[in-house]
């Protein structure tokens, strides 16, 4: 049973979605970058794409990482930077996790 606030968080977060998704394509013509912006942003997301990796890469709290996740990353992040497809690079991290996992190597 959703109650009325957390109704309207939602309508909210629908709104501010819609607005987001519309922004991009209304103001691409009217707003211009400058060049060095424009690049310091392309960094902006690399550098968050690889700390969000990390964050859920390397758990906290839970005392024990282990080499097989960190082993199944690498693998998936080097498919990916090798540019291969995404579902290619998602089976091959967890088939490299589980197969270490499944012969002792946690």
């Amino acid at each position: 049973m959703m109650s009325p606030l957390l109704l309207a968080a939602a309508l909210v977060l629908a709104v501010g979605t819609y607005a987001f998704r519309w922004a991009g394509p209304a103001l691409r013509t009217r707003i211009r970058f400058p060049a060095r912006a424009t690049a310091l942003l392309d960094t902006g997301a690399v550098v968050l794409l690889t700390a969000l990796v990390a964050i859920t890469t390397l758990p906290v709290g839970s005392g024990h990482l282990g080499f097989a996740l960190p082993a199944g990353v690498l693998v998936g992040g080097l498919l990916a930077w090798r540019s291969q497809p995404m579902l290619v690079v998602i089976l091959a991290a967890a088939g490299t996790t589980a197969l270490l996992r499944l012969v002792g190597v946690s």
